[in-house]
């Protein structure tokens, strides 16, 4: 798993564990140990406003959604 020095916001906890879980049997984190550390750390969520509600009642004319 290579992380780059990014935008802090793209730095979360949830994405480093997304890439650990998926792992199957070997885990190379190639990584500055700074930003793996601001990322195990960094437990902003964010609410993420994607609009997909608004493009399956669209697509799909459903309501219920």
């Amino acid at each position: 798993m290579c992380i780059p020095k990014a935008a802090p916001m793209l730095l979360t906890r949830n994405l480093l564990y997304t890439g650990v879980t998926r792992a199957r049997e070997l885990l190379i984190i190639v990584s500055d140990i700074r930003t793996t550390n601001y990322m195990i750390q960094n437990v902003d969520s964010k609410k993420r406003n994607t609009g997909l509600k608004f493009k399956l009642n669209s697509s799909f004319g459903a309501s219920s959604l």
